[in-house]
């Protein structure tokens, strides 16, 4: 956890800076997101980094707590919250498993970009159910480099050498099992280069 929390760190002033194809990538998941959360739902963005999700969708509901375990992506994530005036967002170094999230205190948990990178996927996705409220939503995107074996090996590498954190190397029917074992999935797509489930899923 200290590895991990150092490397986002280390990394945290560069997380911003997109190209011009990032962006667009960026405006269409928050699209995408928008189109199913409703102005009374209460939203956890679980490895909110930056915040930049959390803050493009505050408006469409009534409430945003965003987590991360890097304290200055979430010093970063205020500041950006406090530049645009945004007041039902809130952002807080800590964990999934912190107790003060009780039971079914979430309508939609947001979940991108961070369920391969978690120690144990399976615990933090029944963690993900026990947050939900009845019929809520997960809402999740997530690198599945098992697909393509050599950018698999390649971060296995660099995880082994200490170069970035611990990575699971999903791949897409691993992560279909994942999910679908405390949720019903409701709707899929697979995007490529380099492989990426997206996924919205309700706790049933």
């Amino acid at each position: 956890m200290i590895k991990s929390e150092k490397f986002w760190d280390r990394i945290s002033s560069n997380f911003n800076k997109h190209s011009k194809k990032t962006e667009k990538a960026h405006i269409k998941t928050v699209g995408t997101i928008k189109k199913y959360l409703n102005n009374s739902d209460i939203v956890l963005d679980y490895g909110c980094a930056t915040g930049a999700i959390a803050i493009d969708v505050s408006g469409n509901v009534k409430e945003v707590q965003g987590i991360d375990i890097s304290s200055k992506m979430i010093d970063i994530a205020k500041r950006n919250a406090n530049e645009r005036n945004i007041e039902n967002v809130d952002f807080e170094q800590t964990t999934i498993f912190d107790k003060k999230y009780k039971k079914e205190s979430f309508d939609v948990i947001l979940a991108y970009n961070v369920l391969h990178l978690v120690e144990d996927s399976q615990k933090v996705s029944q963690r993900i159910n026990e947050l939900l409220k009845p019929r809520g939503l997960i809402i999740s995107s997530t690198a599945c480099l098992g697909e393509k074996s050599f950018l698999g090996i390649f971060f296995i590498i660099l995880s082994k050498i200490g170069i970035v954190p611990k990575i699971t190397t999903f791949k897409i029917s691993e992560l279909e099992n994942l999910i679908s074992g405390n949720f019903q999935i409701i709707k899929s797509k697979n995007f490529s280069n380099p492989p990426n489930y997206f996924c919205v899923a309700k706790k049933v």
